[in-house]
């Protein structure tokens, strides 16, 4: 038996090298999520700098039932 339950809520990761790409990455995620209808609840986002001075990206997205 097949038992369909609603997605109630979806936590996703993101990781780039620059914060536009991080933020385009979101976006279309953002907007693949109102298909299965799941607006954005929060975001939390960090920078770290490696041993060579480069900036790493990344973010946590929740997304909960409209």
């Amino acid at each position: 038996m097949l038992d369909l339950e609603m997605l109630k809520d979806k936590v996703e990761f993101f990781e780039a090298n620059d914060l536009s790409t991080l933020e385009k990455k979101i976006n279309e995620q953002i907007q693949h999520n109102k298909a299965i209808l799941l607006e954005l609840h929060h975001v939390s986002h960090n920078m770290h700098v490696d041993d060579n001075g480069r900036r790493f990206y990344s973010a946590v997205a929740h997304f909960k039932a409209k």
